[in-house]
């Protein structure tokens, strides 16, 4: 991690250096996974601040069972898998004992979640390490794609919970389909199903968007 930044890291390299305490690894991995994983953490829990914390546990987590780790599935989907299991234990647990609010109307401030950048700016981007999209760099097109992009981000939050974690693992965080059932031990049908059901409703958005 500490050579240039286009080095490839295979995933026995990132164990080894994870496993030697590696800082910059580490903190290599948390920026560039992080964003992603408070977003899917997020369609699983009640508030933003559930989802930080879940994120924090699943890093604990992966974190302390390195030594169990046994290359049987890709790193990231070992610790995507420990995120949803982290996820679905909080907010089972967030069920029993908190009251769940009305749902909020789409002209109610707050009524999607899609998770502020550094300094507490709106995020606007379409990835899985939450660097600006180059759309166009003139002013007046910047704009428009920045509108288009909250625009997105609103459509994915009001997607149902489980539609959501699969269009965000594999179009924002650009994982495999075999990723995806995996972790969240849905059938190849199933997660096929739910993109496609995804994909129609984000594209039906966006094309309101536009003709608008």
């Amino acid at each position: 991690m500490s050579q240039a930044d286009d080095v490839t890291y295979t995933d026995a390299d990132l164990v080894a250096l994870l496993r030697a305490g590696d800082e910059e690894a580490i903190s290599h991995l948390v920026e560039q996974w992080s964003p992603t994983m408070l977003r899917l953490a997020r369609s699983f829990v009640a508030s933003p601040q559930s989802a930080e914390d879940v994120v924090q546990e699943a890093w604990l987590g992966m974190l302390s069972g390195l030594a169990r780790f046994e290359g049987r599935s890709s790193l990231r989907t070992w610790t995507f898998t420990i995120l949803v299991n982290r996820a679905r234990t909080r907010s089972a647990r967030e069920a029993r004992t908190v009251p769940q609010p009305p749902l909020a109307t789409r002209d109610e401030p707050g009524a999607y979640d899609w998770f502020p950048g550094p300094g507490g700016e709106a995020a606007r981007t379409w990835s899985s390490i939450d660097v600006a999209s180059r759309w166009d760099t003139a002013p007046e097109s910047a704009v428009l794609s920045g509108e288009a992009l909250c625009q997105l981000g609103q459509a994915v939050s009001a997607l149902p919970a489980r539609q959501r974690q699969v269009v965000t693992m594999r179009d924002i965080a650009g994982m495999s389909a075999d990723e995806v059932c995996a972790t969240l031990r849905v059938s190849a049908a199933n997660q096929r199903v739910l993109l496609h059901r995804a994909r129609s409703a984000l594209r039906t958005a966006l094309a309101g968007y536009y003709r608008g």
